[in-house]
């Protein structure tokens, strides 16, 4: 199980003001904050979003290959957290819409330091 994931960044106030709008479509909040560090969660536990600053002081970079998924209730918040997401200077990956056969549907972008994320649903979750 994932406990929280972490992305850094360049620009530690952008990314917080990126997160805090975006993040809270879901519910989420800041649950703990520090010296170049804030991890964001939603009520009731569950796993969590942070970002950082590097500990060993080098630029943050992009990780390729590397993905955090936003579990998301229905198509319409992956509408709303992929249009959040652009809104706040994010850029597209992937505009939302169904994927295969499954029933899953997404929407991918990257953040302002350009780390990649999706939010998505698929049947059977809650």
């Amino acid at each position: 199980m994932i406990g929280y994931v972490t992305l850094g960044t360049n620009d530690f106030d952008k990314a917080a003001a990126f997160y805090d709008a975006l993040l809270a479509e879901l519910g989420g909040k800041r649950m703990m904050e520090e010296d170049n560090f804030i991890a964001w969660a939603a009520d009731g536990g569950g796993s969590a979003v942070s970002i950082i600053k590097p500990f060993d002081g080098e630029s943050a970079s992009i990780g390729n290959g590397v993905m955090v998924a936003l579990s998301a209730s229905s198509t319409d918040l992956v509408d709303k957290l992929y249009a959040k997401a652009i809104e706040l200077g994010g850029t597209c990956e992937g505009k939302p819409g169904p994927r295969g056969e499954s029933g899953f549907y997404a929407g991918y972008f990257r953040d302002l330091d350009g780390n990649k994320l999706n939010a998505f649903t698929m049947p059977g979750m809650s």
